[in-house]
């Protein structure tokens, strides 16, 4: 994940959301965006 902009982090993540890819993976990305402090735009949380 460490290779991914900030950028390219985020797009994946609206990326994986809408096209309801594996909720695991969903969570790996948005585990990620926590860790770098990024904020979502849509300000959700996956549970």
């Amino acid at each position: 994940m460490a290779m991914l902009t900030d950028e390219m982090l985020l797009e994946s993540y609206y990326m994986a959301t809408e096209l309801n890819l594996d909720r695991e993976f969903i969570a790996l990305l948005l585990a990620e965006i926590h860790r770098r402090e990024l904020n979502t735009s849509d300000g959700s949380i996956l549970h």
